[in-house]
Formats: structure tokens, sequence, C-alpha cells
């Protein structure tokens, strides 16, 4: 008896030798990153965020920018997925086909942490994001409390469908259904949460509803976009303008009063905390199904402090 039990304890010693219980920074040499747009700021800081922060633990990381398009994302995830990673952080390109990267990769055994945009139907072994049903709800109730509470107003959104213009838009409807003087004349969605769209779409829905006071722009490019339609519309009254994402262009403009408050996303925050995650999946843990951080209510008394150091 006392020889089977010396036996056994060897074969566990041997086998945990053989078999680590998990990897750490130093096994785990390199990760996937799949981002949607390196044109928006908002990525791009995501990046250097997860590319910084596993430079310092010595983890090479091989990125891919869809520039938009999903096609484009899975072809590059596909090619990808052939390089050794040890982990996969993805940003869905939109909500079409975001599935399948999520599914390629798991089929492929390798863990996958969504940022920013979940999966629907596949969500990836963690979804890291900002709060964004609260910081929305909190740009949103403030913007009406600068208008007083009533007015009419416009909601520019993000892409449609994607998981932060669908929280984006909770959030701010909860705040406007607090304050019943307050009514949503119009609203349009964007298809890139691009600049351009900011000002084509706020020009036109101004010059159809021009009794407007309150807009509520779903990231700060579309928002910087309003700011220049509001200049060229016309419009004689005070409108009291939001965006959402805090990027390092819009905030100097929001600290000069460009326009009236933002949500500031801890874009490093969540690449470090995306590479953490990823260490951990490789190494076997469970982690979350959801990691919410909280996004910072930015307006122009305090913009200064997020233009001097980016969360």
């Amino acid at each position: 008896m006392k020889l089977n039990t010396g036996l056994l304890a060897l074969a566990v010693l041997a086998t945990t030798a053989l078999s680590p219980l998990g990897a750490s920074a130093q096994e785990v040499k390199k990760l996937g990153l799949s981002v949607s747009n390196l044109q928006a700021d908002y990525f791009n800081q995501i990046k250097i965020g997860v590319e910084g922060y596993a430079k310092e633990k010595g983890i090479e990381v091989i990125t891919v920018d869809a520039k938009n398009d999903s096609a484009t994302q899975v072809s590059q995830v596909q090619d990808l997925l052939t390089q050794d990673i040890d982990a996969f952080i993805y940003i869905p390109a939109g909500a079409a086909a975001a599935a399948v990267p999520t599914r390629l990769a798991k089929e492929a055994g390798i863990p996958v942490v969504n940022v920013d945009r979940n999966a629907e139907g596949a969500p990836g072994d963690t979804f890291i994001a900002t709060d964004n049903a609260t910081s929305a709800y909190e740009v949103c109730k403030h913007i009406i409390g600068l208008a007083g509470g009533k007015g009419q107003m416009l909601i520019v959104h993000g892409q449609k469908g994607t998981t932060p213009e669908v929280e984006r838009t909770k959030g701010c409807m909860k705040a406007i259904e607090e304050n019943p003087g307050v009514e949503v004349v119009a609203e349009q969605w964007s298809d890139q949460w691009s600049q351009a769209e900011g000002l084509n779409i706020t020009q036109n829905l101004l010059q159809a509803n021009p009794d407007v006071s309150i807009i509520f722009a779903q990231a700060d490019a579309l928002a910087l976009g309003a700011a220049q339609a509001i200049k060229v519309s016309g419009v004689t009254q005070r409108v009291y303008l939001g965006g959402f994402d805090g990027d390092t262009t819009a905030l100097p403009i929001l600290a000069e009063g460009g326009f009236d408050a933002t949500a500031t996303q801890q874009v490093r925050g969540i690449g470090r905390l995306a590479v953490d995650s990823a260490i951990k999946l490789a190494a076997g843990e469970t982690l979350p199904a959801e990691q919410l951080l909280p996004g910072y209510l930015t307006t122009p008394e305090n913009a200064a402090q997020y233009v001097a150091e980016h969360p």
C-alpha cells in the first residue's frame, strides 16, 4: 500500500512537471490583435495600450487593421491564426460577420478577448469595454441639465447594431425618459463614426428641425462634425452638444468650450487589461464574461486633466 502511494505521488509529480498548471507572461510569446479601424483615434489608442504593455512583458503583438470592412477582417484573422499566436484580442469591424473570427479562433483552440464590441452569438472568452450605458447616461443627463431639462433633441448614432451604439443609446434614453420636457425630434445612424458624417448628418437634421437645442453625438468625431454643423446652420439658439470617447484630438477642443461634454474612456487601460486577460486565458483561467471600466464625464471645466494625462 505504501509502495502504491509512493508511485502515485511520483506519477503526479511527473505529470505536473510535464504539464504546467498554466502559462505566464514569460510563456505567452505572441498575441494577435485585430482592430476594426486604426484611422479612428479611439482604436489607435487601444492599439498603443496593447502594444506598449505587451512590450514591457516581452510579448510580441501582430496587429492587423480591417479598415472597417468585415470581409477584410475575416481574411486577416484567418491568416493571423496561422502565426502561432497564444491568444487573440479582437475588435470587430462591425455587426456583420462579427462572430466569424471568434469562431475561427475557438476552433483553433486559441482564447479570445473581445474589446469594445462583442460578437453576437459567438462571444469571446471575456469582453472588455467601457460601461457605455452608464457613461452615455451621464453625458446626456449633463447636456439636458444645461438645457434646463427641456427642449428638442437630436441623436447622431454610431454604427447601427454595434455594442457601443446599442449601449450608448440605452444610456441616453434613460436620461431622456427622466426628463419629459425633452423631445427627440430626429435621429440618424452613421456608418463609420466619422467627423464628416457628423457634419453631414447634423446639417441635414438641423435644416429639418431648426429649433433643436440638445444634440447627443455618440462619438467625439461625430460631435466635432456636429459642432461644425451648428456653426454653419444659422441657428440662433444655444445648442448643447455632447460626445463620447475622450479622443485625444477632441479633448483640447472640449477644454476650450468647443462642445459641452464627453465621456473619456480608459483606452490605454482597456489595452493593458486586454493583455492581462489574454495571458490569464492562455493559462487556462476563467474570467468574467464582461469586464466593464468606468468612463469619466468630461466637460470644459475638467478636460485639461485628461489632455495632460489620458487614462
